[in-house]
C-alpha cells in the first residue's frame, strides 16, 4: 500500500510517499527504511522507486521523499546543498518516529549516488539511524570531482567554473551551472535519469559537493550495520569512492562491487543488486514484529 504524506523540515514543507506491506495488522509495527534519491532527482525516479518497492515486497516499511528544492517538495528549485539533505533525513526520520505502524528505534536509511552520500553522512552523524545502504555512493567531494573531470581540458574547464562561482558568491551574486558540466554522465545511460530531474543548479551546489566529505564520519556508524554496492566500472562516481569509504568504516561493514552494470545498480531490476540487499537486510537489519 503506498500512501502520499508531508513532513516539516526547517520551515519547509517535504513530499513524500509512504510504502506499507499490504499484510500488516493495524495492531502491529516493523522496521522502516528511508529511501533517499539521487542527484537532483525526486521520490518517483526509477532508482527511489524500484528500492522502495523492493523494501515494501520484502516486509518493510519504506519512506521516499523529495528533498528540499526537488519534485514536489518546497524550496529553491534545483538547491540541493548537502548539509540540507542531511537535515532533510533526520526530519524523515523524525516523521516515521511519530508513526504508530513503525518500531522507532528500528529505521535505517538508504540512497542512490549523491543520496548515498547524504544517507552515510546522515547515519554517521546521526545515531538513532540503525543501519545504513549505500548505492553508488561518495566519501570525498573533491577527489571525486577530479577524477569525473580526469582529462586535463575537463579539469581546466571545471576549476574555472569554480573559480567564477566563487567569485560572484563573493559579490553576493550566484550562476546556474548545467548538471553535466558537474557531473557528466555519458548518453548511453541517461535515459536512467528521472523525468522531471534538475537539469540546471545555482552554483552553490557545486560548493557543498566540493567539500562534502562521508569519509570524516563513516566510522561514527559502528557499532550499527553499513553496506556499500558500487558498479565494479561505474563512469559516473568512481568506484574506488565506495572502497575508500569501507577503508574509513569499522566493522560490520560490507562492500559489494557489481559487474555487468554502470552506476544505475536497480536498472533493469537486477537481480543480483535484489539477492544481495535481501540477503544482507535478513542477517544484519531483519524484520521485527511489535504488537502496538
Amino acid at each position: 500500500m503506498q500512501k502520499n504524506i508531508q513532513f516539516q523540515s526547517d520551515d519547509l514543507t517535504l513530499s513524500g510517499t509512504l510504502h506499507i506491506p499490504g499484510h500488516l495488522r493495524a495492531d502491529e509495527r516493523k522496521p522502516a527504511i528511508i529511501v533517499l534519491h539521487g542527484f537532483g532527482s525526486n521520490k518517483n525516479g526509477g532508482t527511489a522507486l524500484a528500492a522502495a518497492e523492493l523494501f515494501e515486497k520484502l516486509g518493510y516499511i519504506a519512506l521516499r521523499f523529495d528533498f528540499r528544492g526537488c519534485g514536489q517538495s518546497q524550496g529553491e528549485r534545483g538547491r540541493v546543498i548537502c548539509q540540507e539533505q542531511v537535515r532533510d533525513t533526520s526530519s524523515a526520520l523524525a516523521y516515521l518516529q511519530t508513526l504508530e505502524e513503525v518500531i522507532p528505534d528500528q529505521i535505517a536509511v538508504t540512497g542512490f549516488s549523491f543520496g548515498a552520500a547524504v544517507a552515510v553522512y546522515a547515519a554517521g552523524v546521526n545515531p538513532a539511524i540503525a543501519a545504513c545502504i549505500s548505492m553508488g555512493g561518495w566519501g570525498d567531494g573533491a577527489k571525486k570531482f577530479r577524477k569525473q573531470h580526469a582529462k586535463p581540458q575537463d579539469w581546466e574547464k571545471f576549476t574555472l567554473m569554480m573559480r567564477e562561482g566563487q567569485e560572484k558568491l563573493a559579490q553576493g551574486e550566484s550562476m546556474m551551472v548545467s548538471r553535466y558540466d558537474i557531473v557528466p554522465i555519458r548518453p548511453g545511460i541517461r535515459n536512467n535519469l528521472s523525468p522531471g530531474s534538475h537539469m540546471e543548479f545555482p552554483y552553490e551546489v557545486v560548493q557543498s559537493m566540493f567539500e562534502f566529505t562521508a569519509n570524516e564520519v563513516v566510522g561514527q556508524i559502528a557499532p550499527r550495520p553499513l553496506l556499500l554496492l558500487h558498479a565494479a566500472v561505474d563512469t559516473v562516481t568512481p568506484t574506488e569512492q565506495s572502497i575508500d569509504l569501507f577503508a574509513h568504516a569499522k566493522q560490520p561493514a560490507e562492500l559489494h562491487l557489481f559487474s555487468d552494470v554502470d552506476h544505475f545498480l536497480l536498472a533493469g531490476e537486477n537481480q543480483i543488486v535484489h539477492a544481495t540487499l535481501a540477503s544482507w537486510l535478513s542477517k544484519y537489519f531483519p524484520l521485527q514484529h511489535q504488537c502496538v
